[in-house]
């Protein structure tokens, strides 16, 4: 049976890289100054995070739009390999705005898949019911399959919703969907890594008082520079690490030499976050 060594540190911790990103990457070519990519320019930019990174992550998280073949061969054994069964509703240049599950991508799992992902846009809205089963049928498509699950919860205001708070509907989304007991939840940053050192540390205590099981958090929303901070301060009051990818490699995107920024700024990044996970972080095993 799959456990979460398979993803995880020596340590019982986590210090993933998520290379995930479909159309969002695309328009970060396009925020850079780069234009509108063609996909082979998204599949060389996965690929080279893979084969640079992977090597040095307890796990990589990788999509099967964009050059899965080519990505998953970059990714040691030593590293457990994430694939996400999300399909996307999104907009080019746009958010997400639903998911569902990918079907096709659950059908045939080559045997070097250790765990799927599925991202979920959380709303209090008339689907709620709806997006709590999908997550059910994610967690279950998983065990039968032998692998880990990975749910990966984002809060979303509802239409019309005028008093959204985010950090409470990231409290109140651990609570309804850590409960069907994924394998690990991937939250959101309390107060998006804003705040001083106490502040942060209260608001993750705060979080790991709704979860059930082990959580790491994701960096979408923290910047760049303050997700060590963030990290630390979560994995101080219950989270066992990171899956992360704008926090390493986002400055990255448009490099004239992106492997050669990628040794140097990525891997330092990854190697300072794995070192605060070891040292912080409670093993999966303790949750």
């Amino acid at each position: 049976m799959t456990t979460l060594d398979a993803i995880a540190r020596p340590s019982g911790a986590f210090a993933m890289v998520a290379m995930d990103q479909r159309e969002s990457l695309r328009h970060m070519f396009d925020t850079a100054g780069r234009g509108r990519p063609a996909d082979d320019v998204l599949i060389d930019f996965k690929v080279a995070v893979a084969e640079e990174l992977a090597p040095h992550a307890s796990g990589f998280l990788a999509d099967r739009q964009f050059g899965f073949d080519r990505v998953r061969a970059a990714v040691p054994e030593s590293t457990g390999l994430i694939l996400a069964v999300d399909a996307l509703d999104q907009a080019d240049g746009g958010p997400v705005e639903d998911t569902g599950l990918d079907i096709d991508a659950l059908s045939d799992l080559p045997a070097q898949v250790a765990a799927l992902k599925l991202l979920l846009i959380w709303r209090r809205d008339e689907r709620r019911e709806e997006r709590v089963a999908l997550a059910a049928r994610f967690i279950e498509a998983a065990r039968e399959r032998g692998v880990l699950s990975v749910l990966e919860p984002v809060v979303r205001a509802a239409p019309g919703e005028t008093d959204f708070e985010p950090d409470a509907a990231i409290h109140e989304a651990a609570r309804e969907l850590s409960a069907l007991r994924p394998d690990l939840y991937k939250a959101q940053v309390p107060l998006t890594g804003a705040g001083a050192e106490a502040e942060q540390r209260a608001a993750s205590a705060a979080l790991n008082d709704c979860m059930t099981g082990p959580w790491v958090v994701l960096s979408q929303g923290v910047e760049r520079d303050r997700f060590a901070d963030a990290v630390r301060a979560a994995c101080l009051e219950g989270a066992s690490g990171f899956l992360a990818g704008r926090a390493l490699w986002s400055d990255v995107v448009g490099a004239d030499d992106v492997r050669a920024e990628l040794r140097t700024r990525s891997m330092d990044r990854l190697a300072s976050l794995a070192e605060v996970v070891d040292a912080h972080a409670r093993p999966w095993q303790g949750a």
